[in-house]
């Protein structure tokens, strides 16, 4: 259920965008426990030489860059597990883009239940229905 919001320096390039959104999706099951199949993933491109870091534009410096914004559900991770998730996230894309500036970043919106939903349905009312279903 969580949205992912990737960018990346670089051209457009549509299998490299695949292969993020694939990564990405992998990891953030396999760290943050969310389904693959209401993940969505949106890639965008940005000229490595207009983008800074320190500076410095990331094609002078010969060096890839990423910012990376997910939404999920408050307090449903725990500190590891969300820190082990910043780590995998930056050793993917050291793999994916080849060296990557350290000034790269991953963030991590933790939402309300009550304010965060898709398909017209808050997670908060998903929950609720979940628990009224199992009680009957």
């Amino acid at each position: 259920m969580p949205i992912i919001n990737i960018t990346v320096t670089g051209r457009p390039d549509p299998d490299r965008s695949a292969e993020l959104a694939a990564k990405v999706s992998d990891l953030t099951q396999e760290h943050l426990r969310k389904d693959p199949t209401v993940t969505a993933v949106a890639v965008t491109y940005v000229d490595p030489q207009h983008w800074f870091a320190g500076g410095k534009s990331i094609a002078s410096q010969e060096t890839n860059s990423f910012w990376l914004d997910i939404k999920v559900v408050d307090g449903t991770n725990t500190k590891q597990e969300l820190a082990a998730y910043i780590e995998a996230i930056f050793a993917v894309f050291e793999t994916l883009l080849g060296k990557v500036h350290p000034e790269s970043y991953v963030l991590i919106h933790e939402v309300s239940a009550a304010a965060y939903g898709y398909g017209g349905k808050t997670q908060e009312f998903r929950f609720i229905s979940g628990k009224l279903k199992s009680a009957a």
